[in-house]
């Protein structure tokens, strides 16, 4: 695929179907990945993938939280500042309205809002998802170094074909994957990221992007 094609194409798909993801598939995209760069080289990032059994014990124990109304888990680093300032508060209130409306789900509907944001912990269905975590001592130079190898990662995956979703939404529920994949202490969890075959039947929609003079500015001689 085209390297156009692959960043023009890489949105979060929200379905997936049940099709497998080949390991050899997903050993392929991870050893090209690991070339992604990184300050120093230092490759800070640490990935765990969960398939088959572990990744359907995992959706298991996060469905059953959900459904006891447990709380989320003490959150581990600031997701969006609690004051988001202009253009940022308007472009995520415009996701919110296009994710929601989509789904043919009101402003005011909060209870439908939260069921179809319950799908993050099941992955939206997809077979095989990777689990993101950084080094607690590491800085924010490093948090951008895995935020490239991601964007690495996801694109790879649409050069054989395949599908994510990054997913913040994974931290709120930290403990839960850590009871699975058992990483070291020191480490944190930053995103979870479904990956998968599209399900063609489900909204196709994208949200659109910024006008190029909106987030760039070229300075000539």
């Amino acid at each position: 695929m085209d390297v156009y094609e692959a960043v023009t194409s890489r949105r979060a798909v929200r379905a997936f179907d049940d099709r497998p993801v080949p390991k050899e598939v997903l050993e392929r995209v991870l050893s090209a990945a690991a070339w992604a760069p990184s300050g120093s080289n230092l490759q800070p990032w640490h990935a765990y993938v969960l398939t088959g059994a572990p990744l359907a014990e995992l959706k298991k124990r996060a469905g059953e939280r959900l459904a006891a109304g447990d709380p989320w888990d003490e959150p581990e680093y600031e997701m969006y500042p609690s004051a988001l300032k202009s253009p940022y508060r308007e472009r995520r209130s415009a996701f919110g309205e296009h994710r929601y409306g989509a789904l043919g789900i009101p402003r005011e509907d909060g209870e439908a809002r939260q069921r179809a944001a319950s799908a993050n912990w099941d992955c939206f269905g997809a077979p095989a998802a990777l689990f993101c975590y950084l080094d607690r001592e590491l800085g924010r130079p490093q948090w951008s170094d895995a935020g490239m190898y991601l964007q690495t990662v996801m694109l790879l995956l649409r050069a054989e074909g395949l599908h994510s979703c990054p997913q913040m939404a994974w931290a709120k529920f930290h403990r839960t994957v850590s009871e699975i994949v058992a990483p070291p202490p020191g480490l944190l969890l930053f995103c979870g990221l479904s990956i998968g075959f599209e399900d063609l039947a489900a909204d196709r929609s994208r949200i659109g992007r910024a006008p190029l003079g909106a987030t760039v500015t070229f300075i000539d001689a």
